[in-house]
């Protein structure tokens, strides 16, 4: 399998504070990978320093085996960040017609790829909603949609299933399945461990920005949530 996302000796400080901590892993092809810690952990630091919005203090992130930061890089990639700024006087159909304006599509693919995703996340019978009207999860399904509405190689997800029901929950990660089983990489970074055990690959755990563990998830001899705890009541973090 080849290497998709790459992460060699990553630090990243704040003035003297240190958020990243020497942090190397891979993502290959196909792989949905779980990325998960505590609030405050560095999780979306992470994310946003692969994804080149941040620049790291040091060490070296490649995807594709490029920068991050390349055109050619960004057009292959999806991207749902944890809260997701929306322009709630456009519709649901409107708000996808803008995301799509992003990339070189034909409209006829626009159309069905609209037509797919609306589908896939729910929102068929609400596309013609303005987005002010839409509940917390249907929003939040509304953002997954523009992320893979262009057909991305590689979807970066920030805590998907938050502010979702069990229905909502039951549908994206079904969705996700789907996209993995079709090739899709998918990095997720999310705190509800039952969710990352159900579609994940592979994990890491973070910890006051160290990955503390990581591993395969078919190797697994005990719950995910069970090594999770393990891993912070050994870091001796409070959780409360």
């Amino acid at each position: 399998m080849s290497e998709i996302i790459s992460l060699k000796n990553i630090t990243k400080n704040i003035g003297w504070h240190e958020i990243l901590k020497n942090i190397s892993f891979s993502v290959e092809k196909g792989d949905v990978f779980g990325f998960i810690g505590p609030n405050g952990a560095g999780k979306t630091t992470t994310l946003k320093t692969i994804l080149g919005i941040i620049e790291p203090t040091s060490g070296e992130v490649k995807i594709f085996g490029e920068n991050p930061q390349n055109i050619s890089v960004k057009k292959r990639i999806g991207f749902m960040p944890e809260n997701t700024y929306l322009y709630k006087y456009l519709t649901g159909d409107e708000f996808l017609d803008y995301a799509a304006g992003f990339y070189d599509i034909s409209k006829e693919r626009i159309a069905e790829r609209k037509n797919w995703v609306l589908k896939k996340v729910g929102l068929e019978e609400a596309r013609a909603r303005r987005l002010s009207t839409y509940s917390k999860g249907m929003l939040q399904r509304i953002g997954i949609a523009q992320a893979i509405l262009h057909d991305p190689e590689l979807i970066f997800l920030d805590e998907p299933m938050s502010g979702l029901d069990p229905i909502g929950r039951k549908m994206i990660k079904d969705l996700l399945l789907e996209l993995k089983k079709s090739g899709k990489a998918i990095f997720l970074n999310s705190h509800i461990l039952p969710d990352v055990e159900a579609v994940c690959d592979k994990y890491a755990i973070i910890v006051s920005g160290k990955i503390l563990k990581k591993g395969v998830m078919k190797e697994l001899s005990e719950s995910l949530e069970n090594i999770f705890m393990q891993t912070l009541e050994g870091e001796k973090i409070d959780v409360q």
